[in-house]
């Protein structure tokens, strides 16, 4: 009851009293109403928003006469007289020139048109998810010049700009509204599976390339932001509904559907509400490639098989038969031996979904001089994320939480971000440890009665060689074959109850030595602010300060990491300032910036940038843009504090107090000689021998053992240049860049062998004076690592981008981009080093459509074309080959129901391709909507 008062009495404070009404409607040049343009009386901060069809009332203290301000994205501004109370005003803008005139605010933090950007940017406003030829407005930006999007799942696709592309991508930020909306456990964004609705979206911009000075540490490669729309100026009930089918050869036809909803209410100028509720279903691309990359020429029916997207075959071991049979050397000989493995097909149900809530409340307790706001948002989804191994996010949740104060001068705001993983599970260790719970690997040497695989097969070989019990010798390929059927007699077959019980006793299980399930319920905690002193300089120079603090809290119950013993918590904060002014007759326009970023781990840094645009010509319609900055990216969570055998190899961080705690033991090779030389069967091993007391892959390889030396990891740093050239020429816009990126300490991951027994540098020995680890070597006794570390190699890259948009027969809309990448790496001087930049060199987008061809009727047509190139990443590596997808969409308005809809799809011409190596193949997505009052 004391609520409802309360409630009660606030909402009767904060109800204002109009003395001024306006009516009026806004329409372009061919008397099409314009829905979302901003209706501000001149000078000041007080406005509204016309609805979908472009109509408005605007209830103001203010006494007439005075201006209205017109804007919208698209359209050149418009003023309009209001001499008299309850009058009612016809308002005509036109469509702007070209996309150069839009507005965006991440490239300074301040509002500026794309034309007078000191750095690339990109955006997709209220337009072009409109017009978008994806089934998604996320998945339109795939089609803006310079973004490449690598499809992991039918709803995790994941963004990046200017190389380093990989599904966990650390290099590349995005924020929601301000907040970062990576995952705090896993590092990276899920593409939009946990993100923003499309009828929430206000704009989206894409800063290709590191903002470091602005942003701090996670905007290395690229940012993207998200803005909502704010409910004081969106309001009422918006929805859609898109259903159709996903088609791929694997998976056959499905259905798909995609559900949003959002309410958005002003109950007086100081106090707004809103709401969105989306959901989607579908069946996500089935990856079923067998091909053993290690082995390509390999078959299902080969002893020693590891398929790419069949699991649990990793469980391998090199039998020498002769040694078993206790016969002389030669006779039967040794091969590699794998385990039987599942499908992935056979681990996972492949049903995509996300669903997403969040919810504001919005107070101007002082009118538009300050606004309060909280909001949250809450999204779950199942979808397939590749990293090391492929895993099933089941019931995954990522939430949020901000407060924020701000004005048109400042901002203060406090976040945090909350991780649940769920029923999530790692389709690997379920397919090794579902085998497992049928039957084990090797002979337990307490109970040798009791059956192993391994043990079966090799019983049934060497019968089956030398003819036992039929008196015929079997060839090499029948013995095997008749070794492996044995072996998996009685094997757990999917679809019967004894594998379903299984399975799911392996998927619930947390410890990766018995089962399959990961646990995150790690915790972020962020505060930033800004201000704006420029309102106190009388607008003459833009001069901003700000500063951030952030806190993370692992929690994976040392499932992940290694917080065995509790959550490890550690922090960082940075502080800037950047001055932003014009010139020469306001043609040339300079920008300064500098960030100061300290991880309680490492030293701070500095991040200064610098910028030129020049604008030339008689219409001041030509500039030219140069700028150079410095940026860093500190190691994330898993760099420093990740504990993880992922079947191929351990994981294990680098923060120094991280080297001790992660420890492991190891069984010896029982038909070798290891543990008569330590006198153990197992071998205990911690982390740091991972980085003091390893060998060099490649020195194995090349048969001369070295030690690998690996360094602590550290953050990585970049200077980053880059020119372009803008041009708006009546319909016609061009913009065209070029970067170059020089890296130092480049954060990477390298794989060592540690012996488990004996040091590298030779110095244990047995007693015939031979060194114990070259022991290990010969006899197998080895376990490969993952470390953490920085790259010596000198890293670069370099690329241009160049667009061109314009009007032609009058109302079409074509556009064309270019976009050139390239690596600079000597892989030969640097051999164990895996720079992972995983983009095409060479990339085509082009478009065409008419908003209106005629009335009401709009359509879009895409078309991409992708390079190949090569895929590197800890799942697999190998070629991805070039391809070309063909989107297209019509839409129809009713004006009279408030609503558009739209017939397209994704990939229309259903030519499959895939952007990595080991994810399903991408095939087309055919679709309908009905949107109302979007």
């Amino acid at each position: 009851m004391r609520t409802v008062l309360l409630l009660t009495f606030l909402l009767s404070g904060i109800l204002g009293f109009s003395q001024t009404v306006i009516n009026g409607k806004v329409v372009d040049q061919n008397d099409q109403p314009v829905p979302g343009a901003n209706v501000v009386i001149e000078g000041k901060a007080i406005g509204t928003v016309t609805d979908f069809d472009g109509n408005f009332v605007l209830e103001t203290s203010e006494v007439p006469p005075f201006q209205l301000k017109v804007t919208s994205i698209g359209y050149t501004d418009a003023t309009a007289e209001v001499t008299e109370n309850n009058q009612t005003l016809s308002i005509v803008v036109s469509e702007a020139q070209t996309f150069l005139d839009e507005v965006v605010i991440s490239a300074s933090r301040t509002p500026e048109r794309i034309f007078e950007s000191p750095v690339s940017v990109e955006r997709f406003g209220l337009k072009e998810i409109k017009s978008t030829t994806a089934e998604s407005f996320y998945g339109g930006l795939q089609n803006l010049k310079g973004v490449d999007v690598n499809t992991n799942s039918l709803t995790f696709q994941s963004i990046n700009t200017r190389g380093f592309a990989d599904f966990n991508n650390t290099r590349f930020m995005q924020l929601v509204d301000g907040m970062d909306n990576s995952a705090p456990g896993l590092n990276f964004v899920l593409g939009n599976l946990v993100g923003m609705s499309e009828l929430e979206v206000n704009s989206v911009e894409i800063l290709p390339g590191a903002s470091s000075a602005l942003y701090g540490a996670g905007a290395f490669n690229g940012i993207l932001f998200m803005t909502s729309k704010n409910p004081f100026d969106y309001q009422g009930i918006s929805t859609y509904f898109k259903t159709g089918i996903t088609s791929q050869t694997a998976a056959g036809d499905n259905s798909y559907y995609d559900f949003g909803i959002r309410a958005a209410h002003a109950f007086s100028d100081k106090f707004a509400l809103k709401a969105n509720f989306s959901y989607l279903q579908g069946e996500d691309w089935h990856a079923v490639n067998d091909i053993d990359l290690g082995n390509p020429g390999l078959t299902r029916t080969d002893p020693g098989y590891d398929g790419l997207n069949i699991y649990g075959d990793e469980v391998s071991n090199v039998i020498d038969f002769d040694e078993f049979a206790g016969l002389p050397s030669g006779t039967l000989g040794s091969a590699l031996i794998s385990r039987t493995g599942y499908a992935e097909q056979d681990l996972n149900n492949y049903g995509a979904q996300s669903v997403k809530f969040d919810g504001s409340v919005h107070y101007k307790p002082f009118g538009d001089d300050l606004e309060i706001i909280y909001n949250g948002r809450v999204g779950r989804g199942n979808t397939i994320y590749q990293g090391a191994n492929r895993y099933a996010i089941r019931d995954f949740i990522l939430q949020q939480h901000k407060i924020e104060i701000r004005n048109d001068n400042f901002f203060v705001r406090g976040y945090t971000t909350i991780e649940n993983s769920g029923n999530s599970y790692d389709t690997r260790f379920a397919a090794i440890n579902v085998n497992r719970r049928w039957k084990r690997d090797a002979p337990n040497p307490n109970n040798p009665a009791e059956p192993s695989w391994f043990g079966d097969y090799i019983s049934t070989y060497i019968g089956a060689r030398l003819g036992v019990g039929t008196g015929q010798l079997a060839d090499d390929a029948t013995a095997h074959a008749a070794a492996r059927a044995a072996a998996d007699t009685g094997r757990l077959i999917p679809g019967t109850p004894e594998f379903e019980a299984a399975f799911n006793s392996v998927i619930s299980d947390g410890d990766l030595s018995s089962g399959a399930k990961f646990i995150d319920n790690t915790k972020l905690r962020h505060a930033d602010g800004n201000y704006n002193f420029s309102h106190l300089l009388n607008d003459k120079v833009d001069l901003q300060v700000g500063g951030s603090f952030r806190e993370y809290e692992l929690n994976s119950n040392g499932t992940i990491f290694t917080d065995f013993d509790g959550p490890i918590t550690y922090s960082e904060f940075g502080a800037y300032t950047q001055i932003q002014g014009k010139v020469m007759d306001e043609r040339l326009k300079y920008t300064a910036s500098v960030r100061y970023d300290k991880n309680e781990f490492f030293d701070g840094f500095f991040s200064p940038r610098g910028s030129l645009v020049y604008t030339f010509g008689e219409r001041r319609n030509h500039n030219i843009r140069g700028s150079v900055q410095k940026g860093f990216r500190n190691p994330t969570t898993q760099d420093l504090f990740i504990g993880l055998n992922s079947g191929r190899a351990v994981l294990v961080g680098s923060a120094p107090d991280n080297l001790d705690r992660d420890v492991r033991t190891f069984g010896l090779n029982p038909s070798e000689n290891g543990a008569a030389l330590t006198g153990s069967p197992t071998a205990t091993i911690v982390g740091r021998d991972a980085y003091e007391n390893a060998f060099s892959v490649s020195s194995l390889q090349a048969g001369a053992p070295e030690a690998a030396n690996v360094g602590l990891v550290k953050p990585e740093e970049i200077t980053a240049y880059e020119v372009g050239y803008r041009a708006q020429m009546g319909k016609t816009a061009i913009d065209i860049s070029g970067y170059y990126n020089d890296y130092n300490d480049f954060i990477s991951t390298t794989l060592v062998s540690v012996p488990l027994y004996g040091d590298v540098g030779f110095t244990e020995v047995d007693n015939t004076g031979k060194p114990l680890a070259l022991s290990a070597l010969e006899n197998g006794d080895t376990q490969v690592y993952q470390t953490y570390t920085n790259s010596q190699a000198p890293i670069k890259s370099y690329g241009v981008t160049a667009g061109v948009d314009t009007k032609i027969l009058g109302n079409f809309d074509v556009g064309v981009n270019y976009t050139f990448s390239e690596l600079d790496f000597n892989q030969a001087a640097f051999p164990d080093f895996r720079p992972r930049f995983n983009t095409p060199k060479h990339k085509v987008k082009a478009s065409f459509g008419n908003t209106e061809l005629f009335k009401n009727f709009g359509f879009n047509v895409n078309y991409r074309w992708s390079d190949s190139f090569l895929w590197q990443a800890t799942f697999a590596d190998g070629d991805v080959p070039s391809f070309s997808v063909v989107d297209a969409q019509i839409n129809y308005s009713v004006p009279s129901i408030k609503s558009i809809f739209k017939v397209g799809g994704s990939n229309i011409l259903n030519e499959e391709y895939f952007t990595a190596v080991g994810t399903g193949l991408v095939g087309a997505i055919y679709y309908v909507s009905w949107a109302i009052n979007p």
